[in-house]
């Protein structure tokens, strides 16, 4: 075993490393997941003149955040916690009776179906992922939730349960800003503006709401939920959700 100056393991160094690598493809807007053909009812609220501005825009990504850290937080947690089928599978059906809109519960269960498909493929290190897909597959037993399925992957390749957390959130706020891009709300460098400033609200965020059971799960933000639901009735619409 090598060890240098530090007195730290090179083997181990060389683990931390490749986890970091793991970390940036899980969080790379380039893996095929989904999340950017839905704009967490951003879009409905632009046509229920809710989101108007790029005032009104930062205001409902921090509702979101807020409403994402309080809901789906505890779920990513749990998951990440305890990373196996029998966990995974009781907290899939947890979320199902929990969300309370068809738009945002279809929404979840395409975007963790396609992420688990993608991580089952990527990450041969973890085998479970295609396990548990295989398992589940046309069956009705489970949706496929995004929370839960991205708190197992997180779990199942060596993140800690405050980086799944913070990581779930992060994409959260990205994929809103991506849509409030593509529909014209603001420009490129302005929602990278917009991401920055938001960043240290996100984090309070996160260290105010993080580590919590499922049983503590809740909305914090009703109207976004209502708005979210109305999406399907836009007579135009460019996403999903």
């Amino acid at each position: 075993m090598e060890i240098d100056d530090k007195g730290t393991d090179n083997n181990e160094r060389t683990a931390d490393h490749l986890l970091q690598w793991t970390q940036w493809q899980l969080l790379d807007s380039i893996l095929p997941t989904g999340g950017f053909a839905h704009s967490y009812g951003l879009e409905a609220a632009i046509q229920a003149r809710i989101v108007s501005s790029p005032q009104n825009l930062k205001s409902f990504i921090i509702q979101v955040l807020e409403n994402t850290a309080t809901l789906l937080l505890p779920f990513v947690h749990c998951a990440n916690k305890s990373p196996d089928i029998d966990n995974y599978a009781k907290l899939d059906k947890l979320l199902e009776a929990t969300l309370t809109n068809e738009v945002g519960r279809k929404a979840s269960a395409s975007q963790g179906a396609a992420l688990l498909r993608v991580a089952a493929s990527v990450f041969s290190e973890a085998p479970l992922l295609r396990k548990i897909r295989e398992s589940f597959m046309g069956s009705r037993e489970v949706s496929f939730h995004h929370a839960p399925v991205f708190g197992l992957i997180c779990g199942l390749t060596g993140f800690d349960s405050g980086t799944s957390q913070r990581a779930y959130m992060f994409i959260t706020m990205r994929d809103v800003i991506s849509a409030a891009t593509r529909l014209n709300l603001v420009g490129p460098l302005g929602a990278s503006v917009l991401q920055h400033e938001i960043a240290p609200v996100a984090e309070e965020t996160v260290r105010r709401w993080m580590d919590r059971s499922v049983e503590e799960a809740f909305q914090t933000a009703p109207l976004l939920d209502t708005v979210q639901g109305c999406h399907s009735y836009l007579f135009s619409r460019l996403f999903c959700s």
